[in-house]
């Protein structure tokens, strides 16, 4: 399997990662319908999305959205405001007091550049946040990105390498590199 490949499309794991995501996306479309005073609902509905209860003071604002659930790992007190994406497939870890404003997008997967093996493979890496770090209004972040603590990724940036602790991270502008 080349490089940094998860897996391989029409295998029997890319079957079960499929039933899975139609399972959470019908779980999180109950989810984002409930009132938002509904707790209990809300509390129930996560457990099923993650497998295991939300941690403690952990704060997340429907419209909510992840694809597999299972393989984000959230920390205490994280605040994940409304309408944040997560393609955990490849694994997500929000650290402690990880505050995520509207709209930001974590994902951890996506195909190979090459066209002979793109609608072949999955490929990607685990996204890592470390403690006390806040991600802006509309960023993304893409696979394999560590985090450092006490960052802070400004509204609307793209994030595809690592961030250093302390820092911060601007910046959209989309740029050719090669061509084939």
């Amino acid at each position: 399997m080349p490089g940094d490949h998860l897996l391989r499309i029409h295998s029997d794991e890319f079957k079960a990662m499929s039933e899975r995501v139609l399972r959470v996306t019908e779980l999180t479309s109950r989810l984002n319908v409930l009132p938002f005073e509904d707790e209990t609902g809300k509390a129930e509905l996560f457990e099923r999305i993650l497998g295991r209860p939300l941690p403690g003071k952990v704060t997340i604002y429907p419209p909510f959205y992840t694809d597999h659930g299972l393989r984000l790992d959230l920390a205490e007190r994280v605040f994940i405001n409304q309408n944040c994406t997560f393609l955990d497939y490849g694994g997500i870890r929000l650290g402690e007091r990880v505050m995520v404003g509207p709209k930001a997008t974590f994902i951890t997967v996506g195909h190979p550049v090459d066209p002979e093996e793109r609608r072949g493979w999955l490929s990607g890496g685990p996204i890592d946040v470390a403690e006390n770090v806040w991600i802006g209004a509309g960023a993304t972040i893409l696979p394999g990105v560590s985090i450092g603590r006490d960052a802070v990724i400004a509204a609307g940036a793209v994030v595809a390498d690592d961030v250093p602790p302390a820092s911060l991270v601007t910046g959209r502008k989309a740029t050719v590199h090669r061509q084939w």
